[in-house]
């Protein structure tokens, strides 16, 4: 079914009346005839039409829906055929708007051949029409590489192919290095590269503990019939093979597990895989779907999991980071596909968890690692300065923001990125102070004009401005790019704020800093933000999925970050800190003096002014003053 539409213009209603309840997928196409989104249902009607309810609309749907110019519709019997069909769809299609998985190619697995005198062992990928055994899949070839040198080093197998076996009159330099027995000119017999090739089959397959068993016993029976030369290759052998063991070898796990880690940031995802066979770990993938707006991690997952293992091997267990919405409809789909039961898991506890946590570090280092990238920082800057305007690259961005709780302890971050991303050793902090708690417009004037003070005043203007942790201690020394503006200085809010930030620039007479405030937009969703600039008065949009927009959200986000740690770290040693050494006269000794004297800070709270100025130290106005601070708060 489908429904042509002209001039851009989509009839909703007469489309949703005609439409099925039943389940299926359904295409969306702009007027070029384009899929730009592909979707399954269990109820065709109900979820088309979800599309079209402004109040629950998402960033992806306000950018969709006014590209919509046809609708088509499959109808299947079930939902498991439509996700079936709809990830066959995706693949082949790859819509603008559908999460898409970049790597769809096949993994590769070890291959044993079983046809011959003195089996090969190699690496295999395609399609399995060889008779032998497969172990895997593996990550990738590396993976499968390092294996197989492991595997020389304590159980030398030929890994040469046959033609170069068969047509072999003298030993190749394998078997010179200790890592063949030569089988191709015979110095080993059939019996004993049998056992080498058994022994590889248990290794393969998980069955390490036993594998050591059997070694030690012909460890033992090589050293009884005084072959000690034997014997001491045996007593080799285990050596090695405990040692790998430890290394690679997931404790608890016997069978096979895929553990799925996603992380998000600034419009890029990142999805992780690790790979567990017959619990041996096998090594991790790393993916980078394709997404034009920003999701939730689970959706992500929800996406990966069809896309990826539709049409491969699937292990009877998927411990996952985020758990997807529909995880009852994907296990039965992939337990059909697989022939066998299979278990989505999230919440996991003990060795698992560390495993899961293991794969969530890993897939957050390596999305920072891709928004790191020097090219791709580069691109995002040359797409900034298309989308503003701005007549040369810029070389520096700096970005403000504001964190507090109810007003107190109000902290400004400063971030600054470069053309190489971010310059965290230029981060810096703000500790807000005499300003009315919450004033916002207030944090950012104060803030931006210490920062930008540095600018024309010597190092230690500016002694309440707090680098980030680690970067040394006492008065601040100026660093390289210390006395730099930024070509674009960016302000998370509004109007109020940006104007703030320009009184402050003004009253230091710097006029040569790009202002752009970065607002929410009015449904606070990421990818709808708009821009405001001091010169326009309407905020204008930036291109969706642009590099410049990603690059915005990465600098806010990292300044958002950065405030709310800072804020953190100030609450948490206020906390800390003695109501009593606010009290100017009050220092260290006498506090100590007045915590034995009344047995703790609750004696002295209790206390009245007599009782205080009995102490040694302690006058009249400074009891008062002690006196009225308890009790100033037991009032509030």
């Amino acid at each position: 079914m489908s429904l042509e539409l002209s001039e851009n213009s989509f009839d909703v209603k007469s489309f949703l009346k005609n439409l099925t309840t039943r389940p299926g997928i359904y295409k969306m196409l702009n007027d070029q005839g384009e899929i730009i989104y592909i979707g399954k249902a269990k109820n065709l009607k109900n979820r088309v039409s979800s599309y079209f309810k402004k109040q629950t609309a998402s960033t992806k749907q306000h950018r969709m829906v006014p590209k919509i110019a046809a609708i088509e519709v499959t109808v299947t019997h079930t939902e498991g055929e439509a996700l079936l069909l709809e990830y066959q769809q995706i693949k082949r299609h790859k819509p603008q708007y559908n999460i898409c998985l970049r790597d769809d190619r096949s993994y590769p697995y070890i291959f044993l051949s079983t046809e011959q005198d003195f089996p090969q062992i190699t690496l295999h990928r395609g399609a399995k029409k060889k008779k032998g055994k497969y172990f895997g899949p593996y990550p990738g070839i590396g993976a499968i590489k390092e294996s197989l040198k492991l595997l020389q080093r304590i159980f030398p197998i030929r890994q040469c192919e046959d033609s170069i076996f068969n047509n072999r009159s003298r030993p190749c330099l394998q078997h010179q290095i200790g890592r063949c027995t030569a089988p191709c000119v015979g110095l080993i017999d059939k019996a004993a590269y049998t056992q080498d090739v058994d022994s590889t089959v248990l290794f393969l397959e998980g069955k390490g503990g036993l594998l050591i068993d059997q070694l030690i016993v012909n460890m033992e029976e090589a050293s009884a019939k005084l072959e000690y030369e034997q014997a001491a290759g045996f007593r080799d052998q285990i050596v090695k093979l405990r040692s790998v063991l430890e290394k690679h070898f997931v404790h608890g796990e016997r069978g096979d597990v895929d553990i799925i880690a996603c992380a998000t940031k600034a419009g890029v995802a990142c999805v992780q895989v690790f790979f567990i066979r017959n619990g041996q770990h096998l090594g991790n993938k790393v993916f980078f779907p394709k997404i034009t707006d920003e999701h939730d991690p689970a959706a992500i997952v929800q996406a990966f999991i069809p896309q990826y293992y539709l049409d491969k091997q699937v292990p009877h267990e998927l411990i996952v980071s985020h758990q997807p919405e529909e995880a009852d409809l994907l296990t039965e789909v992939l337990a059909a596909q697989a022939k066998h039961a299979v278990a989505i898991s999230h919440n996991v506890r003990g060795e698992r968890l560390k495993w899961l946590q293991m794969a969530c570090t890993n897939a957050e280092n390596s999305l920072l690692s891709k928004l790191s990238d020097k090219q791709g920082i580069y691109a995002r800057f040359l797409s900034l300065q298309e989308e503003l305007g701005c007549k040369e690259l810029p070389k520096r961005l700096e970005c403000f923001d504001i964190s507090h709780t109810q007003g107190d302890q109000t902290v400004a971050s400063c971030v600054v990125f470069d053309r190489e991303g971010p310059v965290k050793s230029a981060y810096r902090r703000f500790n807000i102070e005499g300003i009315t708690g919450g004033d916002d417009y207030a944090a950012i004037h104060q803030a931006v004009f210490r920062r930008f003070k540095r600018l024309t005043n010597p190092p230690g203007a500016d002694l309440h401005a707090k680098r980030p942790k680690g970067d040394g201690q006492g008065q601040p020394s100026l660093k390289q790019g210390e006395h730099t503006a930024p070509d674009i200085l960016f302000i998370d809010g509004g109007k109020g704020q940006v104007h703030e930030a320009q009184k402050a620039l003004a009253e230091l007479d710097i006029n040569n800093v790009m202002i752009v405030g970065v607002s929410k937009g009015p449904d606070r969703k990421p990818g709808m933000e708009k821009l405001i600039l001091v010169d326009q008065e309407q905020p204008i949009d930036i291109s969706p999925g642009a590099g410049g927009l990603l690059l915005i959200q990465h600098i806010r986000d990292e300044a958002h970050r950065f405030a709310i740690t800072g804020h953190r770290q100030r609450r948490g040693k206020a906390k800390k800190q003695s109501p009593m050494e606010v009290i100017p006269g009050l220092g260290p000794k006498r506090r100590q003096i007045l915590l034995k004297q009344f047995g703790g800070l609750q004696g002295i709270s209790q206390a009245g002014v007599d009782a205080l100025c009995s102490v040694d130290g302690i006058s009249r106005h400074l009891a008062q003053r002690i006196y009225e601070l308890f009790h100033h708060q037991d009032d509030n």
